[in-house]
């Protein structure tokens, strides 16, 4: 088959050759568009967020029979012409699961270890411990609000510390609170009873500035608030202000309510994000990140090998099993 794989990067060339060996393979770093070259043979097309999928594009390829996006979201192709063109259209469901999970609790072993602090007095020749005592996560109560993949691997990195589990999600999977042994709770009752707090959740009109002003008083005097999700979740004031009074000791965020729109986190390693948003100055204009007592790391949470190698593995599980016509993944 003829398949045409845009927005790619050299890297990733020699695993799709291999996986994909058979089939008539092109190649391009740039957004398929309109004025792309030979694209009327394509049969299977694999792009990224900055592809955008129209019907007048779709018109240019009367041989299209799947589209594969190597994203999890899919609002840049327009799902309802493919639907009439009878074109399979698929997508990456999730890639980083373990990787933020575990990005999550790094986070939270620094805090409770006071990990930084230590190495910066170690490499200073300074052994001494004033100020370096931490606490357990044996037998402290963690509240994970938002219980979907991420939050569940969250969940069973926990109950292996031996912390107590609560959670806040929409909804309830009995078998699984369960077999992990926690607990679905109110998010009243989860702000006040938690000793680490951590976000799960998607950004959308429910969930922004989920924590503010009016509820941040009623969290449990001394908590640990992280953050992975997305920075708006969190009202950055409302963080200063329990931080400044003690409410909140210390946190933990990978993401800041000033960063630039992300849908994907992929898309921060791309060429084109840098080129429109200057992450960094967001980052060094943000207070928090003055704070000793708050860890931000760049929005890095995703970034690992296994996540980026995942993005290409299910493209490719896409694509044979649509050749096999049992697709996967369908949106």
């Amino acid at each position: 088959m003829k398949l045409a794989f845009f927005e790619i990067e050299e890297w990733e060339k020699p695993f799709l050759e291999k996986k994909l060996e058979g089939n008539d393979l092109f190649f391009s770093t740039d957004p398929i568009t309109v004025d792309s070259p030979d694209i009327s043979e394509i049969e299977v097309l694999s792009i990224f967020i900055y592809s955008k999928i129209d019907k007048e594009l779709l018109e240019k390829m009367p041989k299209l029979k799947m589209l594969v996006t190597r994203s999890t979201g899919f609002d840049h192709l327009d799902v309802d012409v493919c639907k009439e063109k009878n074109i399979v259209v698929t997508n990456v469901p999730e890639y980083g699961t373990q990787t933020v999970a575990e990005h999550t609790f790094s986070l939270l072993l620094a805090i409770s270890r006071k990990l930084i602090p230590s190495i910066e007095r170690a490499r200073k020749s300074d052994f001494t411990l004033d100020g370096l005592r931490g606490f357990d996560l044996y037998k402290k109560t963690i509240g994970v609000i938002g219980a979907g993949h991420i939050g569940q691997a969250v969940i069973k990195i926990a109950g292996a510390f031996g912390m107590d589990v609560l959670v806040y999600s929409k909804h309830h999977q009995m078998e699984l609170a369960l077999k992990h042994g926690f607990m679905y709770v109110d998010l009243d009752h989860l702000m006040r009873v938690s000793d680490i707090i951590t976000f799960h959740v998607p950004l959308n009109e429910q969930t922004k500035h989920m924590l503010n002003k009016e509820n941040i008083t009623k969290l449990k005097k001394g908590v640990v608030i992280l953050n992975t999700a997305r920075g708006g979740i969190i009202e950055t004031e409302a963080l200063l202000m329990a931080l400044e009074q003690g409410i909140v000791q210390a946190a933990g965020i990978d993401v800041l309510e000033e960063e630039c729109f992300i849908k994907e986190e992929r898309q921060l390693l791309t060429e084109q994000f840098l080129k429109e948003c200057d992450l960094k100055t967001s980052l060094l204009n943000h207070v928090l990140v003055t704070k000793e007592n708050v860890l931000v790391t760049p929005h890095n949470a995703f970034n690992s090998n296994e996540a980026l190698q995942r993005i290409l593995e299910v493209t490719v599980e896409n694509i044979h099993a649509f050749i096999e016509q049992k697709p996967i993944n369908s949106v």
